[in-house]
């Protein structure tokens, strides 16, 4: 079996799914029940995936640069949607989880209208895929070569180190800052947090807003791992990285591993089907594996779990 396969597959699945779930952190932690990140993924990726084709035709060629410019388009297209999911929870109280699923829904069915409608418009083709090409990727020398480890350094995305330096500055604003000490006393003790003369809305609607723009990181780093963005591609990881933090007990430290964890087990029995020669039809069976372990570690872990107390519950001064 190739274990650098397994290694490289690991990791580029892994951190998108790490970042995303680094999102739905700050949005709990803050207060506001998080099931919008698929769908602020998806917005994401489409604007990012978008932009590379607008420029692209402009400039008559695809330079590596265009993939930076893609990725800062996505975060700020998955920020525009939580603009959205904010306003709906926030402002106008609406339930969470149900403007959750809306979000995801309104996602897919914007992105799948778009991209056939800008597509057809820029290439001519009614098609509501969208083709980025290949990422280029880069191997650390000598770390490389470490035995069994060495493929965590092989063949690596650009998205990798940007996600990396995204998610060590999340980590230190959550919780080596004010602003972080803020937005975790909204999620647990709202009240206290207005009686210290904090506007709890406001850190909450911070928080639903850069959840947005880290999913949008991830959107496009799955998007240029297939080439190519589609309205279906995208759909289960969103909620494969809010199984994540719950399973991480809602700290980013723990929640990284849980997303290595997820995506070692997704390449791994990927790299399984083709060791053992197996079918599409097969390959398609294994691809399940790492829902399937969402269900069972939820099962045995999830009693254990310690969500935000005020989680869930709109802010109400009072009920002080």
């Amino acid at each position: 079996m190739n274990i650098d396969k397994i290694m490289t597959d690991g990791l580029s699945f892994s951190l998108p799914l790490f970042i995303m779930a680094i999102g739905g952190i700050y949005s709990e932690r803050s207060g506001v029940t998080m099931l919008s990140i698929e769908g602020f993924q998806g917005f994401g990726a489409f604007t990012g995936a978008i932009t590379v084709v607008i420029l692209r035709t402009v400039l008559g060629s695809s330079p590596n640069w265009l993939i930076y410019i893609a990725t800062l388009a996505s975060i700020l297209g998955g920020m525009l949607l939580a603009l959205l999911n904010a306003l709906m929870v926030i402002k106008l109280k609406s339930k969470m989880t149900i403007a959750g699923v809306v979000v995801n829904i309104l996602a897919v069915a914007l992105t799948s209208f778009l991209s056939s409608v800008i597509t057809g418009a820029v290439t001519g083709q009614a098609t509501n895929k969208i083709q980025l090409g290949v990422s280029p990727r880069y191997t650390i020398p000598y770390l490389s070569k470490i035995p069994v480890i060495g493929g965590l350094f092989q063949n690596i995305y650009p998205f990798a180190f940007i996600i990396i330096v995204v998610a060590l500055l999340a980590w230190y604003v959550l919780y080596k800052t004010s602003y972080g000490l803020r937005l975790r006393a909204g999620g647990d003790n709202p009240h206290s947090l207005d009686a210290a003369g904090v506007d709890v809305n406001k850190i909450r609607f911070s928080a639903v807003v850069l959840a947005g723009g880290f999913a949008g990181l991830g959107g496009i780093a799955f998007t240029y791992m297939m080439a190519n963005f589609s309205p279906s591609s995208y759909v289960g990881y969103g909620y494969l990285a809010i199984a994540a933090l719950i399973f991480g007990n809602w700290n980013i430290r723990t929640t990284f591993w849980t997303s290595m964890f997820f995506g070692f087990s997704r390449s791994f029995s990927d790299q399984l089907v083709n060791e053992l020669g197996m079918s599409s039809n097969y390959s398609d069976l294994f691809s399940v594996m790492p829902y399937i372990l969402t269900l069972i570690v939820l099962i045995f872990f999830s009693k254990h779990n310690r969500p935000p107390r005020a989680l869930g519950e709109h802010f109400d001064k009072g009920k002080r």
